[in-house]
């Protein structure tokens, strides 16, 4: 009798790696067959027509830069959130549906995301490969003829996902990719996509430094931490490498004229800095009214729990700012509701609109937090920041449809702040 039970259990265990082994391929074949069809989906858009597209070109120093005397066109995206698997395609499709649609009506000259372009939560997407929403938004940039650049988020390279942040990288820097800018940056410095993307104008002045930085993700690399949102901050040698990227353009400038101001720069990464935090508390505890060191411009902040989910530790990146006086204004995402702009000690401060249709619960049926920034560069050093929303007239462009919302606050403009 016990032979008899012993052979019964490895049936019992034969029988259960072999359906395990079944599931797993069906699973693989399913992701596979979804990636494929986002990639079929983003080579269905036309490429976008400009009337002289910018060309950028690559200084001694490795830095792209573009040549112009006119304005230049920034557009942020943030959150974009692609899951990539075989449970999000309608959701990815539509992602994909909004930049697509987004980018053909601005005709930018650089879109920048600042992270979470992959969400391979396997739960919701039935994936752990951040690999595959990246390669869906990378084939849809490439198809739309678009110079485009990003910033790792959180949820780019989690501690369960197949690809860690070095590889995900070196995905982005591939040559296959015409359009892209992005550049995994100094070996020496933390993080990966810490790089400099230069604006100058015909005598050689850099009129604008586009700062990508990596702005890490949790303070320690494992579920537990990513679970509990324990998020990190900005190293101290990328305050350094910060530091010396703006000296040496300043210096650049001066050797061509004397007389030039101290360069002007922006800067963009996805988690907040905590004085993200600081600056809002100060504008809510004074009744919402402007203070000496805060001037509201618009949105809001509607993120429940801790309103602002910055980096959970301090980092010298802001008092950096203020020394070096060169960067006037920083642009991030992570928190998918929050949309306010504000100045605060002389810099603005800028949450970007989400694309996300899938991280949070119930999104996809909400309308008001998914759009895009405009940042228009001037000659002259100057800015302006413009938002949109997506589900404005503005993109109501034939060959798109967009799907019916809830529009969850009144005024798509957020001139207003939640209850």
């Amino acid at each position: 009798m016990a032979k008899v039970k012993h052979k019964n259990r490895k049936k019992t265990l034969f029988v259960s790696v072999l359906a395990i082994s079944v599931i797993a391929v069906l699973i693989a074949g399913l992701n596979y067959s979804a990636v494929e069809n986002l990639i079929e989906k983003g080579n269905l858009y036309s490429k976008v027509e400009y009337e002289n597209q910018l060309v950028p070109e690559k200084d001694e120093n490795g830095n792209w830069y573009f040549t112009t005397d006119e304005d230049f066109k920034v557009m942020h995206l943030t959150d974009i959130h692609i899951g990539g698997g075989f449970m999000s395609k309608d959701v990815d499709e539509k992602a994909l549906n909004a930049v697509a649609a987004m980018v053909t009506r601005e005709k930018p000259d650089l879109v920048i995301a600042t992270g979470d372009i992959a969400f391979p939560v396997p739960y919701t997407a039935g994936t752990f490969n951040n690999h595959s929403g990246a390669v869906a938004f990378a084939n849809l940039m490439e198809s739309l003829g678009v110079y485009w650049d990003v910033t790792f988020g959180n949820h780019d390279a989690e501690a369960y996902s197949y690809f860690d942040r070095k590889a995900m990288g070196e995905f982005y820097e591939r040559e296959e990719f015409k359009y892209c800018l992005f550049q995994s940056g100094p070996e020496d410095v933390d993080g990966y996509g810490n790089h400099i993307i230069e604006v100058k104008n015909s005598e050689g002045i850099i009129t604008q430094a586009l700062v990508l930085i990596d702005s890490q993700a949790y303070i320690k690399d494992n579920i537990i931490e990513s679970i509990k949102g324990t998020y990190d901050n900005i190293h101290e040698n990328q305050v350094q490498w910060y530091e010396k990227e703006i000296k040496r353009m300043d210096a650049e400038n001066k050797s061509i004229d004397e007389n030039a101001e101290t360069v002007s720069s922006m800067a963009f990464f996805h988690i907040p800095l905590v004085e993200m935090a600081d600056a809002w508390t100060e504008f809510t505890e004074n009744g919402y009214e402007d203070t000496d060191d805060f001037k509201y411009i618009e949105g809001i902040i509607a993120e429940g729990g801790r309103l602002v989910y910055s980096g959970l530790g301090e980092d010298d990146l802001f008092e950096k700012m203020l020394e070096l006086d060169s960067t006037k204004a920083m642009f991030n995402g992570h928190d998918h509701i929050n949309n306010t702009t504000f100045e605060y000690k002389g810099i603005t401060f800028s949450y970007g609109y989400s694309i996300d249709y899938f991280a949070y619960s119930g999104i996809d049926k909400l309308g008001s937090q998914r759009g895009c920034t405009i940042i228009t560069c001037k000659p002259d050093t100057s800015f302006t920041i413009d938002k949109y929303n997506y589900y404005s007239d503005r993109y109501a462009l034939e060959g798109f449809n967009r799907e019916e919302v809830t529009m969850q606050y009144e005024d798509i403009t957020y001139q207003h702040f939640p209850e």
